[in-house]
């Protein structure tokens, strides 16, 4: 092997590995700061609040004090496979006296519209749009604001909440009642979504569903509940939660009637943010129906493929890293810019991963080969705390999934982060080489499933 090319492969492995051993510090010494807050707040609240009060459940919930209606916003293309079975499990589980369900459909799609009138419901109003899909989630949505407008000068009686929803969600027993007193008191309500396991039985799909698991076990189990101990904005996770009425009346009136944002990808983060801007309040609710069993929370089926789940989270990094910098720039305090970072973090965060994952290729071919890289002195220490850092991160997701999936799914998820860090780092390559600043956003979904048997709540 020639010198010139030994010198070249060790200087490249220096240099890489250095770059993502400085990387992975810096992320997790960020990750270490949320889970000691988390932490933190815990304990306070063990010690100084649950040991005078009862844990909250909905069993002893007050009822609201003015009781209202509840409109949930159901925007749907190409839905013709779920939207039927989601609205008829809807409207048998929802336990809630006033409330109507708003679908949204299309001209060029009316297999949807078939599905909805074919249930024959009168809680359900099927908003037709005139203009061919896919337009952009939020022009859907506004559309079905606009009805919900005229359906209240109509009838001269105003909805109390905005819930929203996909068409493959399965909604809570208890969520509206959850919703209807709580927005008493907070302008958005966001209650945890709780993936459910792959209808596909393989390994593969499983691994790449329960990725989906373990990553809103993180960011519902303990990210957003950080965010609001902050007093940081609650991002609307577009599912799952309850707008106050009023306070989208607020958002609609600065933007020309139009709340949702028509030309953004993730419409529902991004209205969060807003929410925020205007003064209003977010929390994030985390309740069981009665002690000791799960907490209200909506559940869906996620991408089971590497290219669907890619194509997904390509979407959510293009609207939130890429386009919210662009949209939401930096503003708010030190707590609220430092999680716009970690919201933002995501391509700085692939390509650590990335050149981890090289660098250590790298590594065993210096080794396979007899070729010293020279590492830095610092390198050693370097290594020798992101693996301790590491092992409290893998302690910390164990127990944050083990709480919403057992302890066998708990243990699987160690694992499971690698399959997560490669979406992760295909992800952001996909959003990247297809992000076009200014261009306006099309409905780039993926296909839905609608479980044969609801989960017990």
């Amino acid at each position: 092997m020639g010198a010139d090319f030994a010198w070249l492969l060790g200087a490249a492995t220096r240099e890489i590995v250095l770059f993502a051993a400085v990387g992975m510090l810096l992320g997790a010494i960020d990750d270490l700061a949320i889970d000691l807050i988390w932490l933190g707040r815990g304990g306070w609240r063990r010690l100084f609040v649950f040991s005078r009060h009862a844990r909250a459940a909905m069993a002893t919930l007050p009822p609201p004090d003015a009781p209202g209606a509840i409109a949930v916003f159901i925007p749907a293309w190409r839905e013709s496979a779920v939207i039927g079975a989601m609205l008829r499990a809807a409207l048998a589980r929802f336990d809630h006296g006033d409330y109507r369900l708003y679908v949204g459909t299309y001209p060029n799609d009316p297999a949807t519209a078939q599905a909805v009138t074919a249930i024959g419901d009168p809680r359900i109003r099927l908003v037709r749009g005139l203009r061919p899909g896919p337009t952009s989630k939020g022009e859907c949505l506004n559309r079905l604001w606009r009805a919900m407008l005229a359906d209240e000068q109509a009838s001269g009686r105003a909805f109390k909440a905005i819930v929203l929803h996909d068409a493959e969600d399965v909604v809570h027993p208890m969520e509206l009642r959850l919703y209807d007193r709580m927005i008493e008191r907070f302008d958005l309500i966001q209650i945890p979504v709780l993936p459910l396991p792959a209808l596909d039985r393989r390994l593969a799909a499983r691994t790449i569903a329960a990725t989906y698991a373990d990553e809103f076990s993180e960011g519902h189990g303990r990210q957003l509940i950080v965010r609001e101990a902050l007093g940081a904005a609650m991002p609307s996770a577009g599912v799952g939660c309850a707008i106050r009425r009023e306070m989208l009346a607020r958002v609609a009136a600065a933007t020309d009637d139009r709340p949702f944002p028509e030309d953004s990808l993730t419409e529902d983060y991004e209205l969060g943010l807003r929410i925020a801007e205007h003064g209003g309040r977010g929390v994030f609710v985390s309740i069981p129906a009665r002690a000791g069993i799960d907490p209200v929370a909506v559940r869906a089926h996620f991408p089971e493929t590497f290219h669907t789940a890619c194509r997904q989270k390509a979407r959510w990094v293009t609207g939130i890293a890429l386009a919210g910098w662009d949209r939401l720039r930096w503003r708010g305090g030190l707590a609220e810019r430092w999680m716009r970072f970690r919201d933002r973090r995501a391509p700085l965060a692939a390509l650590i991963l990335a050149c981890g994952y090289f660098g250590a290729v790298l590594d065993f071919g210096c080794w396979a080969l007899g070729v010293d890289p020279h590492h830095a002195a610092l390198l050693r220490p370097l290594l020798h705390a992101n693996l301790v850092l590491l092992g409290w991160r893998l302690a910390q997701r164990v127990i944050i999934v083990e709480r919403f999936y057992g302890p066998w799914a708990a243990c699987l998820s160690v694992p499971r982060i690698v399959v997560a860090n490669l979406i992760a780092i295909v992800s952001v390559w996909r959003a990247i080489a297809g992000y076009q600043p200014g261009r306006a956003a099309a409905w780039d979904k993926t296909e839905h499933f609608f479980p044969e048997s609801l989960p017990c709540d």
